[in-house]
C-alpha cells in the first residue's frame, strides 16, 4: 500500500514500518577510521544512524554508509564545545525514536615533551573532545537508556590507556581516564538493562597517527599497520552486543598487551612507550 503526502512525496506504509522498526544507533568520530568501520558494522547488522564528526569528510562517510540500506543523519558539530553536543543531541531527540546503541568515538592525540613541546591549549581542546564529550554525552544517553531499560554504550579508550604514554602523555591520560570511567559505569548499570562496553584498541592503520604528527615513529609507522580499523570495529561490534565490559581490540600482540598491561611496572611500559613514540624511532630501527 502506497500513501501520498500534501508535499508529494509518496511512501509505502510498509516502508515506514520497517524505518521505525530498525533500531537506531550514533557513532561519534564516524567520518574515517575506526569510528567509520564502527558505523559500517552497525549499519551491515540493521541500524539506522546518526554519525557525528567535526569535517566535510563526515558527508563522504554518509554516502558510502547510505549504500549498506537504512537512515543515515549526519551531524557535523565540534564536539569538544558544548553547542557542538548539544547539537548532536538535539537532532537524536528530534528523530523522536528511543536510541539503542552509542558508540564514543570521537578523540584526537597530541604528540611531543609536556614541558618544551607541546602546546596547552590543543591539550585542554584534547581533553574536553576525549573526556568531557565523553562524559556528557554517555550521561545523555545512559538517563535515556535506562529509563526504557534497555541500550548500549560503547567507549573507545585505547590500550595506552594501561600504561604511562611518555610523548603522549596528556593523551594516555585521556584514555586512562576513559578506560575507567567506562568500568565505573558499566558497575552502576549493571542491573538496569543497559550495557557500557570499554574498546581498548592498540595502534591502528588511520589517519590518526598523522594527525598527530607521528608519522616518523616506530609506533605509526610499524605497529598501526598490523591492525585494520575494520577488524578492530569487528571485534568492537561483537563485544558490544555479546555485552563484554571490556575488550582489547586488534591482533594477538594487542591482546597480549591489554592483558599483561596489569602485570607490568609502571616505568617498563614508561620506557617502552618512550621508544615507540620518539620522533625518528621509526628510522632508527633500520
Amino acid at each position: 500500500m502506497r500513501r501520498e503526502f500534501p508535499w508529494g512525496t509518496s511512501i509505502t506504509l510498509e516502508a515506514i514500518v520497517a524505518t521505525l522498526s530498525r533500531p537506531l544507533a550514533v557513532v561519534t568520530g564516524a567520518s574515517s577510521g575506526i569510528g567509520l568501520e564502527l558505523a559500517r558494522q552497525l549499519a551491515q547488522h540493521g541500524f539506522d544512524l546518526v554519525i557525528a564528526a567535526d569535517g566535510p569528510g563526515i558527508t563522504d562517510a554518509a554516502v558510502q554508509l547510505r549504500t549498506l540500506g537504512g537512515n543515515v543523519e549526519v551531524v557535523r558539530a565540534n564536539l569538544a564545545t558544548v553547542e557542538g553536543c548539544q547539537q548532536l543531541e538535539q537532532a537524536v531527540e528530534l528523530l523522536g525514536r528511543p536510541l539503542e546503541v552509542i558508540a564514543l568515538n570521537a578523540g584526537v592525540g597530541v604528540h611531543g615533551d609536556f614541558a618544551r613541546e607541546t602546546a596547552l591549549a590543543d591539550e585542554l581542546n584534547m581533553i574536553q573532545l576525549n573526556i568531557v564529550s565523553t562524559v556528557r554525552l554517555a550521561k545523555w544517553a545512559s538517563r535515556g537508556m535506562v529509563a526504557r531499560g534497555k541500550g548500549r554504550i560503547m567507549i573507545i579508550s585505547s590500550v595506552a590507556g594501561t600504561m604511562p604514554t611518555p610523548q603522549q602523555t596528556v593523551y594516555g591520560a585521556t584514555k586512562a581516564f576513559d578506560l575507567s570511567f567506562a568500568a565505573g559505569l558499566q558497575y552502576e548499570l549493571k542491573d538496569t538493562g543497559v550495557t557500557v562496553t570499554a574498546v581498548l584498541p592498540g595502534p591502528t592503520d588511520t589517519d590518526f597517527f598523522r594527525r598527530a604528527g607521528m608519522e616518523d615513529t616506530e609506533v605509526a609507522a610499524e605497529k598501526a599497520k598490523e591492525n585494520s580499523p575494520a577488524e578492530v570495529a569487528r571485534q568492537a561490534y561483537e563485544a558490544l552486543m555479546a555485552g563484554k565490559a571490556r575488550v582489547a581490540a586488534g591482533n594477538f600482540s594487542v591482546k597480549m598487551q591489554g592483558a599483561l598491561a596489569r602485570f607490568m611496572p609502571e616505568s617498563f611500559k614508561a620506557a617502552q612507550h618512550q621508544k615507540m613514540a620518539e620522533h625518528g624511532s621509526a628510522k632508527e630501527k633500520h
